[in-house]
């Protein structure tokens, strides 16, 4: 629910690794009472409607903790939307939930050390340095980094072979890991952490990216892979990452940096891909080219998409005439998969391809991607 309505009482565990104070019950209402039924949610594109739909759908995830590791990157896919709620709601709760989570976790990032699941909590670490102009909270992550520096890995991407996850042989490693290293970056003007973010990015895509169809194949085991109807199998949360990913990096690169142009020529080609791709009810599927063999919507990879999509026509690098139309149909979908009490739903499973899954089903990193596509989107309906 949002702040305007009444929270129920509740004991919460370490959520999100977030601290949400329960309210006391209200005068004269049995403790035992059910709670008051939640007025359905409006799928207007206006500021209003727009960031009352992201705080119901982040008071429910405070509500229902997700029991995913704390610096998992479920977890932290999570805090990024909540970082971006936290750039557009005047509540402060959920940035302070967001410094409580960092205490709680030492600022450290996840056990793995190489593993790009591991870094995208540190996203989180220096968007609140830089907030709140504080070095402990990335200070383990600049020690954990200098390691992986002093000692890179140069192995194969080729996902049978042993250790190669040490390195972002996967598709969705380009959303977890370089955005961290660009923020790093951008805090302490130490070279080496973007020249690294960016070599890593492109020997990725040298390998993942199908320049024919502008789509990455989740990994190498897609390489030969196809669909029922003969087509190559692209994951649609897959390639969600990557186009989430770019914004991240996008957002931190600036406009003289030689990698620039190569980073937006990706962008704008995957967009225009991407937008070609979209369904009839304003959705993507979990196979982008075989829609019709997983019929159900899928909300964290259309969200992922919405965010993108929306910031390259805020940002400028899109066409508004030409993108709007579909950011707007995706978020009134999107809104659409959440129930009254704010749970979002048609959020596929953790996976690493196309699937059949529960339409009811939800996870924090599906919340997380809500929230970075309605931060965008409430941008767009400000203008």
């Amino acid at each position: 629910m949002t702040r305007h309505f009444i929270r129920t009482a509740t004991a919460l565990t370490f959520a999100i690794a977030l601290l949400h104070a329960p309210t006391a019950t209200a005068a004269g209402q049995s403790p035992s009472a059910a709670p008051p039924q939640a007025a359905p949610l409006s799928a207007a594109i206006t500021p209003q409607a727009v960031l009352a739909a992201m705080e119901r759908v982040a008071d429910w995830q405070l509500a229902n903790p997700s029991r995913h590791r704390p610096d998992d990157w479920t977890q932290a896919v999570g805090y990024t939307g909540f970082m971006a709620l936290a750039g557009v709601s005047n509540d402060t709760r959920y940035r302070d939930a967001m410094v409580r989570m960092g205490e709680k976790n030492g600022w450290k990032l996840g056990p793995n050390h190489y593993h790009a699941d591991d870094h995208v909590v540190g996203q989180t670490y220096a968007e609140l340095s830089i907030a709140l102009r504080d070095p402990k909270m990335i200070a383990p992550m600049r020690a954990h980094f200098d390691d992986i520096l002093a000692n890179p890995r140069t192995g194969s991407l080729e996902f049978t072979v042993k250790g190669n996850q040490d390195r972002w042989s996967w598709c969705d490693a380009l959303f977890m890991a370089p955005p961290a290293w660009l923020r790093l970056w951008s805090i302490t003007g130490d070279k080496r952490y973007v020249d690294f973010a960016v070599r890593e990015w492109w020997v990725t895509s040298d390998y993942l990216y199908d320049k024919d169809e502008h789509l990455y194949y989740r990994d190498s085991n897609a390489f030969a892979a196809r669909e029922a109807n003969g087509k190559k199998v692209f994951w649609g949360r897959g390639n969600g990452w990557v186009m989430g990913g770019l914004v991240r990096m996008l957002q931190y690169i600036p406009a003289a940096h030689p990698a620039r142009a190569k980073f937006e020529q990706q962008y704008r080609e995957m967009a225009a891909r991407i937008a070609g791709l979209q369904q009839a009810d304003g959705l993507w599927r979990s196979s982008l080219l075989d829609p019709a063999s997983y019929p159900m919507k899928e909300s964290s990879g259309s969200a992922l998409y919405t965010y993108a999509l929306a910031w390259g026509v805020n940002a400028g690098l899109l066409d508004r005439a030409t993108y709007e139309p579909a950011v707007r149909k995706a978020w009134t979908a999107l809104v659409g998969n959440v129930n009254p009490d704010g749970r979002l739903t048609h959020v596929q499973p953790i996976g690493l391809a196309p699937k059949v899954f529960d339409e009811q089903a939800t996870e924090v990193y599906g919340v997380g991607a809500f929230l970075l596509a309605g931060s965008e989107v409430y941008r767009l309906a400000r203008r």
